[in-house]
């Protein structure tokens, strides 16, 4: 018996968290030496994260020399083509500056090498914060690795910072509907593709086809790999996928979907431009997916 077909669709152009200019130039993270003549060196850049927030000016970063920085957790990023190091400090509470916006609000707005930047910074911001002590003994840990660890200083154990893999899955049938659902406590009228977290021992397509089935009783009978992109709100990475669907009326499981239905083409752009339907930011993947499967932009109209 033949295979099923994969799906056919495509992501749109880049994915807005994706984009980067840097290199991450890894084994200078153990370079001490260094690292502190770069954190010296008038040429370096470097800005605050706080909150998970960094000061924007003029669609870029607002970037200086490390040493005028205040005190904090030194993150080093990476090297640009010029050979220009790039470092992050992390310090505690709001950010100092009242230009500070978060990634959602900036990413649209920041070119390639400053989304990149500020994606790893926010990344390894919310990681440290979030893993003070030793998961072995429960001591304080402290920075090593230009950011990139945590070492114990108890036992010496190190603590890597951990991303989660979620699937993020647009699923169509044979008469080439798309399926969308919604979360109870999402606004009104917001609808999105369906996600949720691989599993330990499950493989990214296991995920899809089991989060598909378990939210709205479709079943997967296909899928392929779209694209992917970080999404450190607070350390998942999403793994996009296009699949194909047995086409059943969906059965929401009222837990995570409270609501899901089959649109075509023409009655997803009915709903949209009525104000009916609210799609996710132009940021998220799940938009990249719906808009790859619609083959053009969609634009809702304000409320």
């Amino acid at each position: 018996m033949d295979e099923p077909a994969p799906p056919r669709y495509s992501l749109r152009g880049p994915l807005a968290l994706s984009r980067t200019g840097i290199d991450r130039a890894g084994h200078l993270r153990s370079a001490e030496d260094w690292l502190e003549s770069a954190w010296k060196d008038p040429r370096s850049r470097a800005f605050v994260v706080a909150d998970g927030a960094v000061a924007v000016l003029d669609e870029a970063l607002l970037l200086g020399a490390p040493g005028d920085l205040p005190e904090g957790e030194r993150f080093f990023l990476g090297l640009d083509d010029d050979g220009t190091a790039f470092f992050a400090v992390h310090v505690a509470g709001s950010h100092p500056d009242a230009r500070a916006v978060g990634l959602r609000q900036a990413a649209l707005r920041l070119g390639d090498r400053d989304v990149g930047l500020m994606v790893h910074a926010v990344a390894l911001a919310n990681w440290h914060e979030n893993h003070r002590h030793c998961s072995r003994c429960g001591e304080p840990t402290t920075v090593a690795l230009a950011g990139h660890v945590r070492r114990c200083r108890a036992d010496g154990s190190e603590h890597f910072p951990r991303t989660d893999p979620a699937v993020i899955v647009l699923v169509s049938d044979g008469d080439d509907r798309c399926l969308l659902g919604r979360q109870a406590r999402w606004p009104a009228g917001w609808y999105s593709t369906l996600a949720g977290f691989v599993e330990p021992g499950e493989s990214p397509e296991q995920a899809v086809a089991r989060e598909v089935a378990e939210e709205t009783g479709v079943a997967v009978v296909s899928c392929a790999y779209a694209g992917s992109q970080p999404w450190p709100f607070p350390s998942s990475l999403m793994l996009g996928y296009y699949a194909i669907g047995d086409g059943v009326e969906p059965r929401p499981d009222g837990a995570e979907i409270s609501e899901a239905r089959w649109y075509s083409r023409a009655e997803l752009l009915d709903a949209v431009g009525a104000g009916e339907v609210l799609l996710p930011p132009a940021i998220s993947i799940s938009r990249r997916l719906i808009e790859g499967w619609y083959g053009a932009e969609l634009h809702s109209r304000p409320r």
